[in-house]
């Protein structure tokens, strides 16, 4: 298995990079605080060792790379022991750490003139135009803004960002209405927000909250997040009952969830 991962490190950075076969290992998240290495497969992975009052040896492989928590008394030997017999998991992590990177990566906004701006699942184009006043979308690919060329890239991004967000609310609450009626809940409130790590949530109140975000995916990602938090308002829960209710206005609901786990946009 080690050495089936070991492969797939190495074709994919071939595919992503259209590079020559190197004898050099593929690139992985390495912790930068990390002080120690093992050899997992082809591979040597850098790693963090902290000691910790705890029972047994931890591993976590985050964005910066591996992070072993040991108590004091287990010997490295030991620790590395460990780290082998979960060489695969980790080499899988680590894959998966580095795609999710690169994704991030090409999603991140560059605010200048000619820019590509996700919206609704497209792209548009960013074009300076100290001519018109405020923003003006043409011919559905060509995002006209009132900036001099000389605007920085906060004051672009600011003023885009407050577009994006008028645009969020005028496509989200007719949406909002659609699915409460179908579901046949009553929605007291829809607002924005800025969460980091949500998509959408629902108060037993009435309230739905979704990330104005959603507004850069396609319309079937939005209905997906939409119809989610309003059947919360039926079941406030992840059961299977509350699944049911999801699926009884998107059938197809699974393949929206998994193109938005997929495809999800770094901070902009």
């Amino acid at each position: 298995m080690l050495k089936r991962l070991a492969n797939l490190l190495q074709d994919r950075q071939l595919s992503l990079f259209d590079a020559e076969p190197t004898p050099s290992p593929p690139e992985i998240p390495a912790n930068p605080r990390a002080r120690r290495e093992v050899l997992l497969g082809a591979h040597r992975v850098p790693y963090e060792l902290k000691r910790a009052r705890r029972r047994s040896i931890g591993f976590i492989v985050g964005a910066e790379g591996l992070t072993v928590s040991a108590p004091r008394w287990v010997t490295v030997l030991d620790i590395e022991s460990a780290l082998v017999s979960k060489g695969d998991w980790i080499l899988r992590k680590l894959v998966e750490q580095r795609e999710r990177a690169q994704r991030l990566e090409a999603a991140r906004i560059r605010w200048h003139d000619g820019a590509s701006l996700p919206y609704l699942g497209m792209n548009l184009t960013i074009r300076l135009d100290p001519s018109r006043s405020g923003i003006e979308l043409l011919d559905g690919q060509v995002l006209c803004v009132g900036l001099p060329p000389s605007a920085s890239e906060e004051q672009l991004r600011e003023t885009v960002q407050s577009w994006l967000q008028r645009r969020a609310r005028a496509i989200f609450e007719p949406r909002c209405a659609h699915f409460a009626t179908l579901l046949g809940v009553e929605m007291k409130h829809m607002r924005l927000t800025s969460a980091q790590t949500r998509w959408g949530s629902a108060s037993a109140d009435g309230t739905i909250r979704l990330n104005w975000r959603l507004v850069h995916y396609s319309p079937s990602i939005i209905d997906y997040v939409v119809a989610h938090e309003l059947a919360h308002l039926r079941e406030m829960n992840h059961s299977p009952a509350f699944w049911a209710v999801v699926r009884s206005v998107l059938p197809d609901f699974e393949d929206a969830r998994c193109r938005l786990k997929q495809e999800s946009l770094a901070e902009h």
